[in-house]
This record gives structure tokens, C-alpha cells and sequence, in this order.
């Protein structure tokens, strides 16, 4: 029987690769991992915890322009866990970025990349 014993990276399609560079080092403050191999498209590779790494591909989105729901825990995203989130409601305040607090009561909130691609992020105390 087959068991899955882990979620190693997670992909995202981004319209223009410097842009969302900027964010997910600048606003998320997340290192750039130079391994990533020539894939004949630009594209870049973050380290996001023991072997897990999330991956921004510049590539024709097939759902652009495609209407999202305003609170991106009802659409598709990717949960990241975060040390603390009032440090990251200050990056996204001073990046222009909205976000909003997760309907669970968790320290938890939801923000949307410059493509539209929905991010999650739990307080989990661990740096």
C-alpha cells in the first residue's frame, strides 16, 4: 500500500518572476536557494523547513483573470508556519499587501500574492 510521507515543495505560478521575488524575500523574508537548475523557464526555489521548499515559476497562469474569493482560506493556498505574525502584519502593512484574520480564532491570517495566489500563515511560535 502506497503511503505519503511527506509534502516537499509546492509550486506557484507568478506572471513576472523579479516581482514576486521581491515579495517573498523582501515582504516574507524568505532565502533564495541557488540549486535550482536551468528548467528552461525563470523561476526560483525557497527552502521553507526540513526538506520542503516552496517554487515561484514564471509560466502562462490558465487562470487568469479567473474571479477569487475575497478571504483566500475559501480558495486554494498554501499554509507556511510563521514565528510571529505581528511581525508579518507589519511587512505586509508596509508592502501595501491586505490581508485578513483567519475565521478560526487561530493567530493566523491570509494575504494574496501579486498574481493572486493565496497564502496562508499559522503563528507557531518556532523560528
Amino acid at each position: 500500500m502506497i503511503k505519503i510521507s511527506a509534502l516537499l515543495h509546492v509550486s506557484i505560478l507568478v506572471s513576472n518572476l523579479e516581482q514576486a521575488r521581491f515579495f517573498y524575500e523582501t515582504t516574507l523574508g524568505l532565502k533564495l536557494n541557488p540549486t535550482r537548475p536551468d528548467l528552461g523557464y525563470p523561476g526560483a526555489w525557497y527552502d521553507t523547513g526540513a526538506n520542503q521548499q516552496l517554487h515561484l515559476m514564471q509560466l502562462p497562469n490558465p487562470e487568469n483573470g479567473l474571479q477569487r474569493p475575497a478571504h483566500g482560506g475559501r480558495d486554494r493556498h498554501v499554509a507556511l508556519a510563521v514565528n510571529d505574525l505581528d511581525a508579518l502584519v507589519h511587512e505586509l502593512k508596509v508592502a501595501g499587501i491586505a490581508y485578513t484574520l483567519s475565521k478560526s480564532g487561530r493567530r493566523a491570517l491570509f494575504c494574496r500574492d501579486r498574481d493572486d495566489n493565496a497564502l496562508e500563515f499559522i503563528e507557531t511560535g518556532q523560528s
